[in-house]
């Protein structure tokens, strides 16, 4: 297929900002999901060591973005159980 090897780029260069912006994308995606599965609250790799994951995250923040709160300065909403 044309477009898709370096020498037919070369002829039709209006295919090589595509590639760009479907690179970062992919890329902003591929990091998004990681950043989900190590991060998010709600995921637990390891039961056996930490068995109650959930209290790791009492007093941070683990929104993506948040200007209004900051919960490293007050006592966390979240139930003691």
């Amino acid at each position: 297929m044309q477009g898709l090897s370096l020498e037919s780029l070369k002829k039709h260069k209006a295919l090589i900002p595509l590639y760009v912006c479907v690179g970062i994308g992919c890329a902003g995606a591929v990091f998004y999901l990681g950043r989900l599965a190590t991060r998010n609250p709600d995921v637990s790799w390891n039961k056996k060591s930490n068995p109650e994951p959930w209290e790791e995250y009492r007093a941070k923040q683990y929104k993506f973005y948040s200007p209004i709160r900051d919960y490293s300065k007050e006592e966390s909403p979240a139930p003691k159980y």
